[in-house]
């Protein structure tokens, strides 16, 4: 007689929560992160058995612990690699990198590009607090040209890594951004780079209110926020404002910012599309600029052949037409050489 499968029970957020401490400094933006992705993973259809979060290092890097599936905590920059040999020998993983400003852009930038412009079906969040908290306040590659820290007391000479430009240059498939107090938002970028097949890339500005406190406060203060803030919406157009009395129009090819009245109405203003990878990149480089607001959402989202996909697609065809191969008799093969 056969056993009769049962099915599963619908998780909830507990059964994604790990029994490790947490040990972030109280009143750390990656405890709104941790509680976004343990509330979104139920609603996504996963076995937990089929999840796997990577790190390297930094505060953000001990997500794995307090995520209560597999996970992997490894070297320094390194997550992308580690992630991609993941998803390669188990296609059918949802792979989560969990990874910072400088783990994934200082010594790890290389290996971040490479993972994107392949365009494995991998998900990457990325918390940016533009410093290094773990080593307890140095500048890091987010940091504002200017920024004075403990390693740089005169204020930071290098011109700040913009993380969403980065990646729109890699040719990331999914590129978006969140808050980490825009608890909502933040759950509906996560489904949606889930959702998405192919690399995501979730940039996620956090606070650290250790070693720099308050950086991103202008777009979370209830008093500035609508004014520092661009909430992009596919296919609406680019308003903002208390009163959504404010928008973006291109002069020619330089963005500018316009108040809605006598001269400007909504349908002078540009209309986003996430398909299009030129308005991606253009308000992409709104960050660090004063004069614009910080777009926030979905910025660029496109289906494009995934690696993984192509790879066992080329492995078969080489089997169909070759067969299967012998290792050893690779290993005698005729190219040897004698060193007398």
């Amino acid at each position: 007689m056969s056993e009769a499968k049962v099915k599963n029970p619908k998780l909830d957020r507990r059964d994604f929560v790990s029994d490790q401490a947490v040990r972030w400094c109280p009143g750390c933006g990656d405890y709104a992160i941790l509680a976004q992705t343990q509330k979104v993973f139920p609603d996504l259809g996963l076995d937990k058995e089929k999840i796997v979060f990577i790190s390297g290092i930094g505060c953000s890097s001990r997500f794995p612990y307090y995520m209560n599936t597999y996970g992997f905590h490894t070297i320094h920059g390194r997550a992308p690699a580690i992630a991609s040999g993941v998803k390669l020998a188990n296609p059918d993983l949802s792979v989560w990198v969990i990874t910072g400003d400088g783990d994934a852009l200082s010594i790890g930038g290389n290996h971040t590009i490479h993972l994107l412009r392949r365009n494995l079906d991998v998900n990457v969040m990325l918390f940016n607090n533009r410093i290094y908290g773990l080593t307890k306040g140095q500048y890091s590659p987010t940091s504002e040209l200017g920024k004075i820290t403990k390693s740089t007391p005169l204020g930071s000479l290098d011109r700040p890594f913009n993380p969403l430009a980065l990646a729109l240059g890699s040719h990331a498939s999914f590129v978006a951004r969140a808050i980490d107090r825009e608890t909502a938002h933040l759950q509906s970028m996560i489904q949606r780079a889930h959702s998405h097949k192919g690399s995501s890339y979730v940039e996620i500005y956090q606070n650290c209110n250790i070693f720099n406190d308050k950086a991103f406060a202008p777009m979370t203060d209830r008093e500035t926020k609508s004014d520092t803030v661009l909430w992009l919406e596919d296919k609406k157009p680019l308003l903002f404002g208390a009163e959504m009395n404010k928008g973006i129009i291109v002069d020619g090819n330089t963005p500018k910012v316009v108040e809605l009245g006598d001269k400007w109405s909504a349908d002078d203003l540009l209309v986003h599309d996430e398909t299009d990878w030129t308005i991606a990149m253009m308000l992409s480089h709104f960050t660090y600029q004063d004069d614009f607001p910080n777009p926030i959402g979905v910025f660029y989202c496109v289906d494009e052949p995934i690696y993984e996909v192509m790879l066992d697609e080329q492995i078969k065809f080489a089997i169909k037409n070759k067969g299967k191969g012998d290792i050893q008799a690779l290993l005698d093969g005729a190219d040897n050489w004698v060193v007398e």
